[in-house]
C-alpha cells in the first residue's frame, strides 16, 4: 500500500457566520486553556483551524472522502472534529490528555454538536508491535492499563473515511506509516504541516493491485 498525495485546488472563500462563530468561542476557549492550564510542556499546540475548515470542505465539495465517518487524532479542544460534524461528518477524536477531552466535549455540547470524544492514544492496541516499533511516536503510546480509544468508539481505525491530525514535524513520517499500517484503503489522511497548511493524502493500492 503507499499514500498518495491528492492534488486539489483549495478556496478560501468567506466563511459561514456559523463557523466564523464556532471558531471565534474555540479561540477563546483555546487561549484560556493555554494561559492557565498545567497542561505538560509542548503537550497542546493548536492548529490553523480556519485551514482545517478549507481543506475539509474541499474533499466535501470534491467528494473525496469513501464515506462520512471522521477521526481526529490528538483532537485537543476537538475543533477539527467539531469543524467536520458541522460539514456533515459522523466524527469523533481521540485525544490522551484527560483535562482536554473534558474541554472538547464542553466546547462540542456548547454548540449543540454530535461529535465524540475517547481518551487514549491513537495508535491502536498491539499496531506498534505488531509492526515491529515502526509507530512509537512519544507522548501517544498509552500506558499499561489506559482507555482503548477505539475501544470506546466501538470503531475501528480500518473504519474511519478521513482523519486528520497535527504531527510533529518529527513525527509526520511516523504518523504516515501508522495511517498507511491501519487504514482502510481509499481513507484520507489530512495532516497540517509545517508550511501552515493542510496535506491531503489518500491511501491506494499498490500499482499491480488496482488492476
Amino acid at each position: 500500500m503507499a499514500l498518495v498525495d491528492v492534488e486539489i485546488i483549495i478556496e478560501r472563500s468567506k466563511i459561514p457566520r456559523s463557523i466564523e462563530k464556532f471558531l471565534h468561542e474555540a479561540n477563546i476557549r483555546t487561549e484560556d486553556y493555554l494561559n492557565h492550564s498545567r497542561v505538560r510542556p509542548g503537550g497542546f499546540v493548536p492548529s490553523d483551524f480556519v485551514a482545517a475548515y478549507y481543506a475539509l470542505r474541499a474533499v466535501v465539495q470534491h467528494n473525496l472522502a469513501p464515506g462520512r465517518l471522521f477521526c481526529e487524532w490528538g483532537s485537543g479542544f476537538g475543533v477539527v472534529a467539531s469543524l467536520a460534524s458541522q460539514l456533515g461528518f459522523d466524527a469523533c477524536g481521540i485525544e490522551i490528555e484527560e483535562s482536554l477531552v473534558d474541554a472538547a466535549r464542553d466546547l462540542a455540547d456548547a454548540h449543540y454538536l454530535p461529535v465524540e470524544f475517547a481518551l487514549g492514544s491513537y495508535i491502536p492496541e498491539g499496531a506498534n508491535e505488531a509492526s515491529g516499533g515502526d509507530f512509537d511516536l512519544e507522548g501517544f503510546v498509552q500506558d499499561d492499563g489506559a482507555n482503548d480509544a477505539y475501544d470506546e468508539l466501538q470503531i475501528g481505525l480500518d473504519e474511519f473515511d478521513v482523519v486528520f491530525c497535527y504531527p510533529w514535524p518529527s513525527e509526520e513520517d511516523a504518523t504516515g506509516r501508522l495511517f498507511d499500517y491501519c487504514a482502510a484503503e481509499g481513507a484520507l489522511l489530512l495532516t497540517y504541516t509545517q508550511l501552515d497548511d493542510v496535506r491531503i493524502r489518500r491511501k491506494e493500492g499498490d500499482p499491480e493491485d488496482l488492476y
